[in-house]
């Protein structure tokens, strides 16, 4: 058995460099120190990592606990501050210190002579702390703490340009939404911790023992089913499915390597992988496992919808997220929990290329049309067209990270979401029209990602004349992660190439010790099928993919008149889709100005009026009866020697003539 004693250092490194840049960044000043300082952190814990991630490959036992104190003592219930390292987490821990410290590299290029440098490498590092608390908590409690560190780090980083109204409403937003998922999380939490404790003597919130003992509530009982449905109204909020996905399109206010790093890396994921933690638990759920699967389709559907008529390039790759987290949800609600996880190791890469991509296309337009003197949107597609010619590395970048997210053939993207539409249908928990619902997506998904490409990349230059000389490539500082994430997105699917397809699906056999004997128990696999059926459904994928691409050529870049012709035939249709279905219309008039109507009352009516109006009141009486009685009291002797005669006679008269 190997040892891993220093597992501590992976969360402490990021969190020294947060305390560093965030206590002493103002005085350092120099961005060349701060921006090293941020991403050595981050680099650090990702060397850590990898170490500890090779010496688990050789490890017979595959499951680890390190308790580093205690937390929490009351009675029989002992809660530890402490980290869990098995196949799931070390694999997070490689995508969240990996991707994040490319990210960081990025930035150091990219927020170059903004305003509040140090705080912003100071907040990207802590926000990276708190998603490896998340991921390496032994605990649900040390997790709900990650949990909410990454809440606050998004709120900080989404409103970091807080001078904009829109970008604080945007981290408001973020906010509020997520806080009404973690109240779920909560309840979902003392509902488990409760039933567990009360009615069978387990009083507990460590994931090994709620694995352990999961069996005790009963599977498909009302009980679990309760806090299954908690836990997961919780992840909808994090990982912003189908009601509370709203705030995550909106989180494109803050910098764009923020965006890689909440929808790559860190934030969205943590739903995914919470019900990937305790899946013994869901796993006893049946009927939870399908409202997950039936709102992840949904999801994945609906926000492609969107993503067909957005203009903005960063919106279009929210929608993108929000659709590609519906994949993940689809995945782990059929079963499928390490086709789930290899979708959000895979997304990641390619996502992650994908938003920094945009970034160097929005910093080349911002410096273009910045000398240029013109006030156009840096971020509208219909202001772009034929860059490739002048920004050729994040063009090839680009375009790889897009045939990964479409799924064409031999692309990573391509093996994990294949194996969510394989397991959709084929699985003891699928369903067929889940899979359609899935296919159908995917090919909306490869046509609305290179309608992304060939307006921003292809065709006719849209941006003035005069700001087309000053387009350049970006820095190396900001092409060379574009590189690696590129690379990985071709690659980095290799390692679940199913036995279908002459590999040996690698990662099923490295996250077996975690989803084993879940699956095992609960009856959880692929149905029967014949490798005709099984090739018969990669073959629908790709012809749909396919069908999406040369989709988006045809209108796009053969004819790039026709879009417009279609929109003008359905002009109705594409307002409402444009306009997100006027869901956040439908949430302001459901939601958000009756909550503010009645703030208003609360405030002007039973505060100024009610309260405020009865001490004001009260000091208004006071100040009435002390006027009255103040000319009493004038000071003049012979004045009270009047009152006091007549108060005599007052008492004489009383006395004789009653």
């Amino acid at each position: 058995m190997h040892s891993y004693d220093y597992l501590w250092l992976i969360p402490l490194f990021p969190l020294l460099g947060a305390l560093i840049n965030g206590l002493l960044g103002k005085k350092i000043k120099n961005e060349t120190v701060i921006g090293a300082i941020g991403t050595l952190a981050i680099a650090s814990s990702f060397v850590i990592s990898v170490i500890y991630f090779f010496r688990l490959l050789g490890d017979s036992q595959k499951v680890h606990e390190q308790v580093i104190a205690s937390w929490i003592s009351v009675g029989t219930l002992q809660v530890d501050w402490g980290f869990l390292f098995d196949p799931l987490s070390a694999l997070m821990l490689l995508v969240v210190t990996g991707v994040g410290s490319l990210i960081h590299l990025y930035s150091i290029g990219y927020m170059h002579g903004e305003e509040g440098y140090y705080r912003y490498f100071s907040y990207l590092n802590l926000f990276c702390f708190s998603m490896l608390m998340l991921v390496l908590g032994n605990n649900a409690l040390v997790m709900f703490i990650g949990w909410e560190g990454v809440g606050l780090c998004s709120y900080l980083l989404i409103g970091y340009y807080f001078h904009k109204k829109s970008a604080g409403d945007a981290a408001k937003k973020a906010f509020v939404v997520n806080r009404v998922g973690d109240f779920g999380f909560l309840l979902g939490l003392f509902l488990l911790f409760w039933t567990l404790g009360s009615a069978h003597g387990v009083w507990t919130v460590n994931f090994v023992e709620i694995q352990a003992n999961a069996h005790l509530l009963g599977a498909g009982g009302a009980i679990v089913t309760a806090i299954t449905l908690l836990f997961f109204l919780g992840a909808t909020g994090k990982s912003a499915q189908i009601p509370l996905y709203t705030w995550l399109p909106d989180a494109m206010e803050g910098p764009t390597p923020v965006s890689a790093l909440i929808h790559a890396a860190t934030m969205v994921t943590a739903g995914v992988y919470m019900i990937a933690r305790m899946n013994g638990l869901f796993a006893m759920a049946p009927d939870t496992m399908m409202v997950i699967a039936i709102v992840g389709a949904a999801t994945a559907i609906f926000a492609a919808s969107i993503g067909l008529a957005q203009n903005d390039i960063k919106r279009v790759l929210a929608y993108s997220t929000v659709s590609q987290l519906g994949f993940m949800f689809l995945a782990v609600g059929v079963g499928a929990f390490t086709a789930g996880v290899f979708h959000l190791m895979t997304h990641a890469f390619f996502k992650a290329c994908l938003f920094l991509g945009s970034g160097s296309v929005i910093h080349a337009m911002h410096h273009a049309l910045h000398h240029a003197h013109v006030h156009d949107d840096p971020q509208d597609m219909r202001n772009m067209g034929g860059l490739r010619k002048h920004m050729p590395i994040t063009h090839i970048t680009f375009l790889v990270a897009t045939l990964a997210i479409a799924g064409v053939p031999l692309f990573s993207g391509f093996f994990s979401k294949d194996e969510i539409l394989h397991w959709a249908i084929g699985s003891t928990h699928g369903h067929w029209g889940l899979w359609l619902v899935a296919l159908f997506t995917a090919g909306l998904t490869a046509f609305y990602m290179f309608r992304l490409v060939f307006m921003t990349f292809y065709g006719q230059e849209r941006m003035v004349e005069k700001a087309k000389k000053h387009l350049h490539e970006s820095p190396a500082v900001i092409t060379i992660p574009l590189i690696v994430l590129a690379v990985l997105s071709v690659f980095g699917g290799y390692v679940g190439v199913p036995e279908l397809m002459w590999g040996a699906h690698r990662l099923e056999h490295f996250l077996d010790p975690v989803f084993g004997a879940t699956m095992a128990t609960y009856g959880i696999g692929m149905l029967p099928h014949s490798a005709a059926f099984e090739w018969g459904m990669v073959a629908a994928a790709v012809i749909v993919a396919t069908s999406g691409i040369l989709l988006a050529v045809f209108m796009y870049h053969m004819r790039p008149d026709l879009p417009g012709k279609v929109v003008a035939s359905f002009q109705g249709a594409y307002r409402t889709i444009h306009n997100k279905w006027y869901v956040d219309e439908i949430y302001d008039a459901l939601f958000v100005n009756p909550t503010k109507r009645l703030g208003t009352f609360l405030w002007k009516g039973f505060d100024v009026k009610g309260i405020d109006g009865i001490v004001n009141g009260l000091g208004k009486l006071v100040q009435l009866f002390s006027g009255a009685l103040r000319i009493t009291q004038s000071g003049l002797v012979h004045n009270y020697a009047l009152t006091m005669v007549l108060g005599m006679v007052v008492i004489v008269a009383f006395y004789v003539f009653r």
